[in-house]
């Protein structure tokens, strides 16, 4: 049931969640492999993962490139998608569709790039384990590319399940969590955020990168599960 002797592919898999990820299923003893956009990243993530992770620079809104990537890579056990930019979260007034087209470039396509040059290189047993969110289930003001968006990878999830079975085919809805995401917020504004959210939540407390990590290990692990959802918001969408 574990990770030991196999191999797994995380794009986005450079910092918060993705890099969280990536250091859980070395943990267990996987072969990890990295990608990110940012040749700087790669670099840093590198040094907190064993010596035998592997690290490449992909931008997962080039298909060329995509293809080129798997194509190099060979087999693998598990593919992990993660990758994503700053939320975009603005009223529909104010968000212009270039902007709104180029956050479901990385979210959506990236991701559907990915598992269309990828799965054929999945290993039998193998998995690919996908992010979307909270906000299809919960919407708030000023969520709806976000909304929009995790609706879409939630049904491209059991589209892709039955379509690749028996590769397995799951997602992940992490809700707020302490990740580079919200970077773009000025710190004091970024702290309110994180200790007004923590009164109302039923855990008391914000999620960390490896609170969510722990999700994607399983599904992985989990030879039983395919097509299925789960979240990791530490009851979000209760309060």
């Amino acid at each position: 049931m574990g990770l030991r002797g196999q191999r797994v592919v995380v794009l986005g898999g450079t910092s918060g969640i993705g890099l969280a990820v990536a250091e859980g299923a070395a943990a267990e003893g996987a072969e990890v492999v990295v990608a990110s956009r940012r040749q700087e990243n790669v670099d840093a993530a590198l040094k907190r993962l064993p010596q035998d992770a592997r690290g490449e620079v992909l931008d997962t809104t080039d298909e060329a490139a995509v293809r080129a990537f798997f194509e190099r890579l060979g087999a693998f056990d598990h593919l992990v998608y993660t990758a994503g930019e700053t939320l975009l979260l603005e009223s529909v007034a104010e968000t212009g569709l270039a902007r709104a087209q180029r956050f479901l470039d990385t979210r959506l396509w990236g991701a559907y790039a990915a598992v269309k040059y990828g799965a054929g290189s999945v290993r039998e047993g193998g998995s690919v384990v996908l992010t979307t969110g909270t906000a299809g289930h919960r919407p708030l003001p000023g969520s709806s590319v976000v909304s929009a968006l995790c609706g879409a990878m939630e049904a491209l999830t059991r589209a892709l399940a039955v379509e690749l079975a028996p590769v397995r085919v799951n997602v992940v809805a992490p809700g707020l969590v302490r990740t580079e995401l919200w970077r773009e917020l000025p710190e004091a504004e970024r702290e309110g955020l994180y200790a007004t959210s923590a009164t109302s939540l039923p855990v008391g407390r914000v999620g960390e990168p490896a609170d969510v990590a722990e999700a994607y290990l399983y599904l992985m692990r989990g030879g039983y599960s395919t097509g299925s959802v789960v979240v990791v918001d530490g009851g979000g969408t209760l309060a």
